[in-house]
């Protein structure tokens, strides 16, 4: 595993384990069988409904709780129904704390969201908190008006829609570029591209693979999801070799400025260019 390390000296594993969409009868079988492969970053929300299952797998997985870094994001506007939120995040997990919260997209009060995510950061029951789906200029308003500067900015990004203007502004101010979706969402004709197929015949290893590798190499964390037990080992299979600078060049090439999901429009034109 390779890390990278918060704005606050927090240090997060690079790659991880996504549980959007993961059914909560599941959950707990599948984060287990992460767990088991070797993943330390688990990825939930509230949103998702599964916080309860990724806990219990958390809890019953024989590792310390200091080994797993557990990530989830709020659904909530506004500082009072934040500060409840995360008292039932942590209750539901079984939590004593999460290692990263985040607002899970802009809301119509993102700095009273922003606030009580700072206060329970300060009492430490979060040891990190951050953003999702924000644009420039989002996270320039959480800046302005916040005590501490968000850690992470999760967003869209993949081989068709790789947000190097948001990665280099997040950079500027201390951020970390994360991803959802750093496969497509599943889309297949991603990675059947004729590149990322050439570049993995190199390596031995598949197309996913290598996505996951350059995304990781340009340290973007990434938190694929997969219930498939195989892709689940495979995918955290891609610390055993480096992507030379052509061919980091020649996937960023790939770069189609292209949302998947048809979230851009919180994005900014500077952004995607």
């Amino acid at each position: 595993m390779e890390y990278v390390e918060l704005n606050n000296g927090v240090v997060m594993p690079v790659l991880g384990y996504g549980t959007y969409l993961t059914p909560r009868r599941v959950t707990q079988r599948h984060v287990a069988d992460a767990l088991d492969a070797g993943y330390r970053l688990i990825d939930t929300a509230q949103n998702y409904g599964n916080e309860r299952e990724v806990g219990a797998a958390v809890r019953a997985s024989g590792l310390g709780r200091e080994e797993v870094f557990v990530t989830s994001k709020t659904q909530t506007s506004g500082y009072r129904s934040t500060r409840a939120g995360i008292e039932e995040s942590l209750a539901a997990a079984g939590l004593d704390y999460l290692d990263l919260m985040i607002i899970h997209w802009p809301n119509a009060d993102s700095r009273g969201t922003y606030r009580a995510l700072e206060e329970a950061y300060r009492s430490g029951q979060l040891r990190a908190i951050g953003l999702s789906n924000f644009n420039r200029e989002q996270v320039l308003e959480i800046i302005d008006t916040a005590d501490v500067v968000p850690a992470i900015n999760q967003i869209e990004t993949h081989l068709y829609w790789q947000q190097w203007g948001m990665h280099d502004f997040l950079a500027a101010h201390g951020i970390v570029h994360e991803s959802w979706s750093p496969l497509g969402e599943g889309q297949t004709s991603m990675l059947r591209d004729p590149v990322l197929i050439r570049v993995g015949r190199t390596h031995g290893k598949s197309p996913a693979q290598v996505l996951l590798r350059f995304l990781t190499q340009n340290r973007i964390v990434s938190i694929p999801k997969s219930l498939n037990p195989e892709h689940i080992r495979e995918n955290l299979s891609i610390f055993d070799f480096r992507l030379s600078d052509e061919e980091l060049g020649a996937i960023r090439a790939r770069d189609a400025k292209r949302s998947q999901s048809g979230w851009p429009a919180a994005m900014t034109a500077e952004e995607r260019y």
